[in-house]
């Protein structure tokens, strides 16, 4: 697969099939490789990426952090998961796309939208994250890294990290650098060395800025009621995937068209049609 140095990280990315640009932003939570779009969950059952490449040209991609892409210790905001996108649009030439979002990877499209609203054509968001629980079980993660890191230190960390797959969203112990401490040892021998203290008030003010609601996080609601373009929102009813969270995007994104499917009722035979349909006629109007 190629990759892309995009703010000095290490991308990896996938162009599949031709057509109208689309932007895909990964499932799967804190772990959002691209193979997430066909390996988990609804996204296999539905096989999104075995029918859109037909219409469109889908670019996915391994966010920062996850899968085969780098990154850096820092203190992470929904705004670099936008940039980091926007970057690779800019590398691959694409003016304007299409942007879809899975799972966690909704929050990033919607500040996309915010932040570069004339490079969005559309939104499409499939189950976004949120709800009351989707905030403590995320807030408990980075707890339980952080308590991990008091007690063995960042030494401990990697050495947990390589005796295990587990990414962030299965075990946090391992923290949201792991994938990068298991394939990079220069990184690895870096991590240990960064300071504790320090590590320690990137992690704390990271749990703070990305679940800090209730609802679906990402932009703000005031900015989100200052959108035109179009947006298909699907909904998800689980503990990470509140009905709520929906139904909130849907009251602030005022170009949104609810598909008011319940998940056992999306399947391969009505939802890549569905979003097909949604994207080829915003295409067509322009």
């Amino acid at each position: 697969m190629p990759n892309a140095i995009l703010d000095g990280i290490e991308t990896n990315y996938e162009v599949i099939g031709d057509g109208p640009p689309l932007l895909m932003y990964s499932p799967g939570g804190f772990d959002a490789s691209l193979d997430k779009w066909s390996d988990i969950g609804i996204y296999k059952r539905i096989r999104l990426l075995e029918h859109l490449p037909k219409q469109f040209k889908c670019i996915v991609f391994d966010r920062r952090e996850t899968g085969t892409s780098g990154g850096r210790i820092e203190r992470i905001d929904w705004i670099d998961y936008v940039e980091q996108g926007r970057l690779l649009l800019d590398h691959l030439g694409v003016e304007k796309a299409h942007v879809m979002g899975g799972c966690m990877g909704c929050c990033p499209v919607t500040l996309f939208a915010v932040r570069h609203p004339r490079r969005v054509k559309s939104m499409v968001l499939y189950w976004p994250v949120g709800g009351a629980q989707f905030r403590i079980r995320a807030t408990e993660r980075f707890a339980k890294h952080l308590a991990m890191v008091e007690s063995d230190g960042l030494a401990g960390v990697v050495d947990l990290a390589r005796n295990t797959d587990a990414g962030f969203g299965k075990d946090p112990r391992v923290g949201l650098w792991a994938p990068i401490i298991r394939r990079d040892p220069r990184f690895a021998a870096a991590y240990a060395q960064f300071s504790v203290n320090r590590y320690k008030l990137i992690i704390a003010a990271m749990a703070r800025k990305l679940v800090d609601r209730d609802t679906a996080p990402g932009a703000e609601p005031e900015d989100m009621l200052q959108l035109t373009m179009p947006a298909l929102i699907v909904p998800g009813r689980d503990i990470a995937h509140a009905t709520s969270a929906a139904r909130y995007l849907e009251e602030c994104l005022p170009a949104a068209e609810y598909m008011d499917l319940l998940p056992d009722e999306q399947s391969e035979d009505n939802m890549p049609r569905i979003v097909g349909e949604f994207l080829t006629r915003v295409d067509e109007r322009g």
